[in-house]
This record gives structure tokens, sequence and C-alpha cells, in this order.
């Protein structure tokens, strides 16, 4: 359905998913009607891999599915799909893609499509949350919420991976929780209803997009945030804790963004890389010692040889151990 230049869609209806989340947006995708006057953002954590999914998701209903352009104008009719490593934003009009900072440790992320939706459409939104590990979505869904638009989100009990639904159900007073073939009709429902009485845009996902957008950052971390002793795994600067969030909730001044699940995660990701670091680091140093060694046997020191080749072992217990520490630290994860 083409939609007039002077009138925006009635409802912005935006859907993110993760682990499992082909499957089930290609379910949802086969269900929606031709005819349902909304504008449709998908976001799926794809990172910086190429990504046929709109392809799929075009072959499996009767929507079209693009990865769009910045700047293309929000039509009914077509599936707009967060492309591979940039962020997906909805102005009232328009499609805005970012490579602005990661947000829980991923690009595209859920929260910042729902958090632009939240302030741009207001009551007007819709916000679901399908499978999907960790807890991407929560946050925006509480925007959507904050703004007086409609948490929808997908049953865990019929999810692949529950996380991401049940820590939305978890934390956001949700308007639906459905099974997966629920979701549809839900949404045909809600569109042709009337949307709840306007509110005002609330103060905390406000700053929070200035902040992602690079606006005063330190100005608006001061007034949704406090300093904390921890520091951004993605660009070493110091994290500050939102005030009265739920979850947890974290944010460096360069706009990256954790829930204090993903912040854990990405924690423990940058220690098995200095591990992995220490490891050959020091693998690089037996090879020199047992190189210098055999120098020294060459020319006749064989006290010196003797003597780099102990240091060798003892380098070499040393990666053995550290090689054991980051496979034990794998298997209890």
């Amino acid at each position: 359905m083409p939609q007039s230049h002077t009138r925006p869609a009635p409802r912005a209806v935006v859907i993110g998913a993760s682990s499992g989340g082909v499957a089930a947006l290609l379910e949802l995708a086969a269900a929606l009607p031709a005819d349902l006057d909304a504008v449709l953002g998908i976001v799926l954590h794809v990172g910086s891999q190429y990504s046929i999914l709109p392809e799929l998701l075009s072959r499996s209903g009767p929507w079209p599915a693009v990865h769009p352009q910045s700047g293309q104008a929000l039509e009914p009719g077509t599936l707009y799909v967060a492309p591979p490593d940039h962020h997906m934003l909805f102005t009232s009009r328009k499609v805005r893609l970012s490579r602005g900072p990661r947000e829980n440790h991923t690009r595209p992320a859920l929260d910042p499509l729902f958090r632009s939706v939240a302030l741009q459409w207001r009551e007007r939104a819709v916000g679901v949350v399908l499978t999907g590990h960790l807890d991407d979505g929560t946050a925006g869904l509480a925007a959507i919420k904050a703004c007086g638009g409609t948490a929808i989100v997908q049953d865990p009990a019929t999810a692949l991976e529950p996380s991401m639904p049940a820590c939305a159900l978890a934390n956001v007073n949700v308007d639906h929780c459905l099974p997966l073939a629920q979701i549809a009709p839900t949404l045909v429902r809600l569109v042709g209803s009337q949307p709840r009485p306007p509110t005002q845009p609330a103060p905390v996902p406000a700053r929070e997009q200035a902040i992602f957008e690079g606006h005063e950052p330190m100005q608006n971390l001061a007034e949704v945030g406090q300093p904390s002793a921890l520091t951004c795994p993605e660009c070493g600067g110091g994290l500050w804790e939102l005030k009265d969030t739920k979850p947890l909730r974290y944010r460096c001044h360069t706009g990256h963004g954790y829930s204090a699940l993903t912040l854990k995660s990405a924690q423990a990701e940058v220690a098995e890389q200095a591990l992995w670091s220490g490891v050959r680091a020091l693998q690089e140093r037996e090879m020199l010692l047992r190189r210098l060694a055999n120098v020294a046997e060459a020319t006749g020191d064989k006290a010196q040889a003797e003597v780099g080749r102990r240091q060798a072992d003892r380098v070499k217990a040393q990666v053995q151990q550290l090689e054991q520490l980051v496979e034990n630290d794998l298997n209890s994860a």
C-alpha cells in the first residue's frame, strides 16, 4: 500500500531477534497480511557478516524486504532489515543508518532501533522481542513503554533461545506475551485500533539517544548515571552506571552501551583474548630462548646454552599452565 507524503503510517512495528531468529522471522513474515498499514523494521544479530535475510523474507511472505539506504522513505508494504554492521534507526518518515558505537556488544542492535521508534512514534510504536541470547532489546522495549507504545514478547517457552524474551518479560511491563503464531494476528489488531493517548517523551531514552549520537555525552551521562569503577570493553573509557534502570545497565561517553549481562559477556571475551595473547607472547619467548641456546652451543658456550634451555623449559611450563587456565575458564562458562 503506498504511503501518502503528507501522513505517516499509523504505526511503526519494530521486531528484533538473535539466536534462532531466522526461522522465527520467516514464520512471522509469512503470517503478515499484505495490506497492514504500518512500517516494519527488523533487526537480527548478524554483526558484520553478509546477510541474505531480505531475500529469505521476501520469498517467505507478501512483503518485499530490503536492506535500506540511509535516508530512504518509510512506507508500509516493505520490511526494512538492518544491514550488516549498521544500526538502523527510524525517524517519523525515513530510515537512518549508523555505524555508531556498538550496543550490547553488537551492531546492528535492537536497542537503538527500538529507542528511536519510541522517541519518534511514541504511542504509535510497537516493539516485538523474539528468540535470542542474552538481553538486547529489553532496554529498547522499556523505552517504547516509557514513551506510550506497546510491548510484545515471544513466549520464552516457545523460543528456540529464551533468554532475550525472558529478560524482557522480567524487566518490562509487557502488553502481550505470545507464542510466535499469535504475534501476527495481534499486530493486525493493534494496527487496526486507535493508539493510546499521546504521552510526553521519556527523559532517559532521549538522553541515551543523545549519548549514542554524540551530543553532549558527559552532560547527558551525568543526568542519567553515575561513574562506576568499570571500563568499557570496546574503547577502554570509564563506564557510567545508569540510574533506576531494569536490568542494570552501563554506558561510556563514546556511546557504547551494555546491560550488566552483556557487559559480563564482553568482559569474558576481552579476558579470553588477553589470555591467548599471553600464550602467544610466552610461546614466542620460548622460541627465542631456544634459538639463543642453540647459538650459544654452536659457539662452544655450553654453560650458557644450558641456562637458556632451562629458561625455555620454565617458559614452556608457564605456557601449559596458561593454556589450561583458558580451557578451564571456557569449560566453566
